[in-house]
């Protein structure tokens, strides 16, 4: 090549990272020659603690060597901060011993240390710069949760070209070398801090998510803390609240958590513990098992709740990946071999399965990957609240991203000057039951009832992340609403409480849908009855009148009465209607020859 010739400057040959962002540790990755490979950093280690040490003086360790202090420093090293990103308030049962407010800093700045220290570790292995990259998530993230990795990564000097579901990842791992079969599988994905189960379809090169369902606020940190209060209570020696002591608990835990995998049991040992007498204590496989299995038993709902959307029947799936650190455990593995009636798949390696599921999307996105397409889902429901509280759903949940949908509506009253847009997630038939992500108003000119036109179109991108465009087709105005920031404290308990209470509470919920839909039709039928009556009263006859009375009393009987029976509403307006049709042809018969006198033509 002469010094004439065109170059590739560094820029474009830039590769994108795929990273795993873990509750515990976190990985990088990058496709070499058409190989996936996780990078290692100066020790050789490809796991990085998600540790971030804040010291007095200013200076910030992140890794394995922040990881070392947690015992030490409890107040001032945050670990899994994952559990709080894109979150507000409270955290439920779950309690970090740091304060972030104390620390002046946020989740979403802790993580995009994590993220430079990976960024770094890539640079430093690959000898060029690097400013791409995918990153996963929990599947059952919401919009705000995902938003905030996002900013963290771009905190941190990365482009975030995709954000991938982590149960996803894991399959486009297991699948990688399984092209050209297809399979149906489902990927139970237990880690630090969070649960997720999807059902997976592979067919020539096609993961398409068929389902997902699970729990952002489950994980090895809870399976950590029961183990430390159990052993809290038996020796007594300090309260939850002595954050020093519960720190070094807490590793402890972890640790015999780990050698119980492979252990019948274990002794933990802390020296002296309450600052005179030292602990040491025997702990049984037996009794460790015992301990954590309501823990391990709150997975179940989920994966049978995402067979269930996905029309799999256990029997039917061809295999059940595990990934994810706390699937080592045996009783993870007898319980998922027990929920779906076979041995579970565990040739992936589970700390690092969802690490080259980044790898490789990051490898199709830059072109070093072809012949793989990768399908994703939104996990919830997304809608709009309607006239009488109802909740219209836009985009069902199990919906395969990127999509985008949309209705139209119009004013429900005459001389409306604007319409509130409020976005909900959720499952429930009304809109008080379901969760706000934000709300728009969209104003246009008043006008009679059913003048004005909104066009409400919803569209999820391929990170699972929502845009609200509202416009008013008169005027061809546009508001767009980003749903950014909305960060909703809901408790991922309450969550599948809501998913269980829309199939426990279907019947109720459709009636009360039914019977707010008949009423609003009712409230439209009764006035303009009552009118036409009134002005046109010698159109119809006698006989006629008094059907018409008859059928409008018995709605308003109805309407008003204690019990809310919708089929019997619904059926009366319908009466009522029948009851009417011939007075309304009638009206306009009428209202055409006012009309043509009015012009002459008559």
């Amino acid at each position: 090549m002469t010094n004439d010739e065109p170059r590739l400057t560094a820029s474009y040959m830039s590769p994108i990272l795929g990273i795993d962002l873990g509750t515990t540790n976190s990985l990088v990755g990058v496709v070499d020659s058409g190989f996936p490979i996780l990078l290692a950093d100066e020790q050789g280690q490809r796991l990085t603690p998600s540790a971030v040490n804040y010291a007095t003086d200013g200076s910030i360790i992140v890794g394995a060597a922040a990881q070392r202090k947690r015992a030490l420093e409890p107040r001032r090293t945050v670990t899994s901060v994952k559990r709080l990103i894109g979150r507000r308030g409270g955290e439920g049962d779950w309690q970090p011993p740091y304060n972030l407010r104390e620390l002046s800093v946020s989740p979403i700045e802790v993580s995009a240390e994590i993220l430079k220290r990976l960024k770094a570790i890539a640079e430093r292995a690959l000898e060029q710069s690097v400013s791409r990259a995918v990153i996963t998530v929990p599947a059952y993230f919401n919009d705000a949760q995902r938003n905030a990795t996002k900013q963290a990564g771009e905190l941190a000097g990365l482009t975030i070209e995709r954000i991938v579901s982590e149960p996803t990842a894991a399959a486009l791992a297991y699948g990688l070398d399984k092209l050209s079969e297809r399979q149906k599988i489902a990927v139970y994905d237990l880690g630090g801090g969070t649960f997720d189960i999807s059902v997976l379809e592979m067919r020539e090169g096609v993961f398409q998510v068929l389902s997902t369902a699970g729990d952002t606020q489950l994980g090895g940190d809870d399976i950590d803390r029961a183990l430390a209060e159990s052993i809290l209570q038996g020796v007594r020696a300090a309260s939850p609240h002595d954050e020093a002591r519960m720190a070094s608990l807490l590793v402890a835990a972890e640790a015999a958590k780990k050698r119980l995998s492979s252990e019948a049991n274990t002794r933990i040992e802390l020296p002296f513990y309450d600052g005179t007498n030292s602990l040491s204590l025997e702990l049984t496989r037996t009794e460790f098992e015992k301990l954590i299995r309501p823990l391990i038993e709150r997975t179940r709902s989920h994966c049978l709740r995402a067979l269930s959307d996905a029309g799999v029947k256990p029997e039917e799936l061809d295999a059940v990946i595990l990934v994810g650190g706390s699937t080592r455990i045996p009783l993870v593995r007898r319980y998922v071999a027990e929920i779906f009636g076979r041995e579970p798949d565990i040739s992936q390696n589970p700390d690092e399965a969802v690490a080259l599921g980044a790898v490789i999307q990051a490898g199709i996105l830059s072109g070093s990957l072809k012949n793989v397409l990768l399908l994703d889902v939104t996990p919830l429901s997304l809608g709009i609240e309607t006239f009488g509280g109802l909740m219209n759903t836009i985009i069902p949940r199990n919906t395969t991203i990127p999509c985008k949908a949309g209705e139209m509506f119009t004013n429900a009253v005459a001389n409306q000057k604007d319409m509130l847009i409020r976005v909900l997630q959720g499952e429930r038939e009304l809109a008080k039951d379901n969760w706000e992500l934000g709300r728009v108003i969209v104003p246009f000119p008043p006008g009679p009832k059913g003048s004005a036109r909104v066009g409400v179109q919803f569209a999820i991108d391929a990170n699972g992340i929502l845009q609200v465009l509202a416009r008013d087709t008169a005027t061809n105005t546009d508001t767009v609403l980003e749903i950014q920031d909305t960060a909703i404290d809901v408790d991922d308990e309450r969550v599948e409480q809501m998913i269980s209470e829309s199939v426990e509470h279907a019947f109720e919920d459709m009636n009360e849908r039914v019977w707010t839909e008949a009423k609003l039709k009712s409230e439209e039928l009764l006035p303009a009855v009552d009118v036409a009556l009134t002005q046109f009263g010698d159109a119809v006859s006698d006989d006629e009148r008094r059907v018409i009375e008859t059928a409008a009393a018995n709605v308003r009987a109805l309407l008003h009465a204690a019990e809310h029976d919708a089929k019997s509403l619904k059926a009366a307006n319908a009466t009522l209607d029948d009851a009417t049709q011939e007075l309304a042809v009638r009206l306009v018969e009428r209202a055409m020859e006012e009309s043509l006198v009015r012009r002459g033509l008559v």
